[in-house]
């Protein structure tokens, strides 16, 4: 299925945090084109969409910088020309794939830490708006900055097709996301996004800190309980 979609990967170095964030004029796209792990980097898959490409691609980032891992990716994939693809690495190094036979307008960007990319969408400025906002924001917390990057992308025009999804992945480092919201249906999928980050702030994310951990199996529910967490 081809998915007319932009997306955003992205490595923040102070907190070795990695996530991704997409829309699409498709239902539910972070089902099937978001992959992250701290351990490896993030990937987003599109255009006509092989979730294998993304599962492998994220394994091979685990041992090979971000332009082998691609590389070794696409050689295992028997119609790379239809496939766009952006990654990014544990080190910050980022790449991409936009193959001849995607849908115009297609293209991506690749900067330091970073890389955005996007098919069937009105024009190039929607990747640089995104490019343009990840850049601004040097300081702020990962998951807000993909956040606005996609919204950025969204009012620079998105999808010429419309809209319809959009997911927000973030990985810390533990078997589980940090963060992983989906919006799978939606006449604004991005707006809503952004209000159910807002709500995932305020009442996930402090659940979220007190899990239990490898390093710490009993978790932080005592702290969460002593302030009405839960």
């Amino acid at each position: 299925m081809y998915a007319g979609t932009f997306s955003i990967v992205a490595h923040d170095a102070a907190t070795g945090m990695c996530g991704v964030a997409i829309s699409s004029r498709m239902p539910a796209i972070g089902s099937l084109c978001v992959f992250a792990h701290a351990e490896a980097g993030a990937v987003a898959t599109q255009a006509l969409i092989n979730p294998l490409l993304g599962v492998d691609a994220l394994e091979e980032l685990r041992t090979h910088s971000a332009e082998d891992a691609l590389r070794r990716a696409l050689e295992a994939d028997p119609d790379g020309e239809s496939r766009q693809v952006v990654m990014v690495g544990r080190d910050g190094r980022a790449a991409a794939h936009t193959g001849g036979q995607t849908h115009p307008w297609s293209g991506h960007r690749v900067g330091e830490g970073y890389a955005v990319a996007g098919n069937i969408l009105t024009g190039a400025d929607t990747l640089d708006a995104m490019a343009e906002s990840w850049e601004a924001d040097a300081r702020g917390p990962l998951g807000e900055r993909l956040l606005s990057a996609l919204e950025a992308g969204q009012a620079a025009g998105g999808d010429r097709r419309g809209r319809q999804s959009a997911a927000l992945y973030v990985h810390a480092g533990h078997p589980y996301p940090y963060l992983d919201l989906r919006v799978d249906e939606h006449p604004d999928p991005v707006a809503e996004l952004r209000r159910v980050h807002g709500v995932a702030g305020r009442e996930l994310l402090p659940f979220v800190a007190a899990l239990p951990t490898r390093a710490n199996p009993e978790g932080s529910f005592e702290r969460l309980l002593d302030t009405d967490g839960l």
